[in-house]
């Protein structure tokens, strides 16, 4: 099709970007992106959703052209389970109706929701990162078996991995978390309390399931705490050990599932700090009271006072105010709940 190969080019350029406009937010992206696609596949409806994989369930950033049950259809449970059944992944990540790998009535979007409205072809994308990441799915439904074609597929599932980076919940953080030196380690905490990949950095023993540091970054998060850093112990082959926590809040903006970043990496200067002391200036950082500072510390409230002392000398004060914001602005404390690594 003459016409197609020339607004190939344009299209991909023009999709290229909207994906690179850095100022624009993931809505603002998504309500764009149908437009240029359009000039490939004439549609009647689009549907543009990301994967919260918290409550498996497709979080509508765009949905065009279909009645309430469509709608309905759409965001419910067994929408996740139908694009898996399509066959949509990172080596085939476009297909139509006609190819799915398993026969259309078995499609209940299809046979039941989509066939009845009046669609007969459609080309569902699914939208996986560069790391293979299944960050969600676009949808374009026609009124003709003549489209899609064979050349509008390729090219739309050529441009599924731009679309998908355009569209990544994880990505401002993502490019954020990359300034942090010496990280062994990261990954993105969901406001359900589970740990999700960060893209170019390796898992954490410290972000395993069950592990105290999710439970703190919650707490931080959810006070609207967008930066924090801290130190954070844990037992390295029954070696105490510890790690710099580097917290980065995500943008409250669609599928509103993601809470926070978190990268772990080297412990850089400590001003000779002791654990004891680290976990001390903590507490105080955590407006305890001293009675309640010095129960934990198993120690009288007198005895406290030196203990404050001396790490205020560690970090080249006397004074037990400016010792709290140096500690704080170097994250140099242990927050309570992270004493006791396992």
């Amino acid at each position: 099709m003459p016409q197609l190969a020339e607004d190939a080019l344009g299209v991909a350029l023009e999709v290229q970007q909207i994906a690179t406009a850095s100022a624009c937010s993931v809505a603002h992206r998504a309500k764009a992106l149908p437009e240029p696609l359009r000039r490939l596949v004439p549609f009647e409806a689009s549907w543009l959703a990301l994967l919260d994989p918290d409550s498996r369930t497709f979080v509508p950033l765009v949905i065009d052209g279909y009645d309430e049950r469509i709608h309905r259809r759409l965001g419910g449970p067994d929408a996740v389970a139908e694009v898996e059944l399509a066959g949509l992944d990172p080596t085939c990540p476009a297909r139509r109706i006609r190819a799915l790998p398993v026969p259309a009535h078995e499609v209940r979007s299809r046979a039941d929701y989509l066939w009845p409205a009046g669609f007969r072809e459609a080309l569902g994308v699914g939208l996986f990162t560069a790391d293979d990441r299944h960050v969600g799915v676009l949808g374009l439904n026609t009124d003709t078996i003549a489209h899609p074609t064979d050349e509008a597929r390729d090219l739309i599932g050529l441009l599924a991995s731009t679309i998908a980076a355009a569209l990544d919940p994880a990505r401002t953080v993502t490019v954020a978390a990359r300034a942090v030196r010496g990280a062994p380690g990261g990954g993105v905490l969901t406001r359900a309390g589970s740990v999700l990949p960060l893209t170019g950095l390796p898992d954490h023993p410290l972000l395993s399931p069950g592990s105290t540091l999710l439970p703190v970054v919650a707490g931080l998060a959810e006070g609207g705490s967008q930066y924090a850093s801290f130190l954070c112990p844990y037992l390295n082959r029954s070696v105490l050990a510890l790690r710099r926590i580097t917290v980065l809040g995500c943008a409250d903006e669609p599928p509103h599932f993601l809470c926070a970043a978190i990268v772990v990496s080297d412990v850089g200067e400590r001003r000779g700090l002791t654990v004891t002391q680290l976990e001390l200036l903590g507490m105080l950082l955590a407006e305890w009271p001293d009675g309640r500072v010095a129960a934990a510390l198993d120690v009288s409230e007198r005895e406290l006072t030196g203990y404050i002392d001396h790490a205020a000398s560690r970090l080249g004060t006397p004074h037990r105010g400016v010792a709290l914001i140096r500690a704080f602005t170097r994250g140099l404390d242990i927050p309570p709940g992270l004493g006791d690594p396992a």
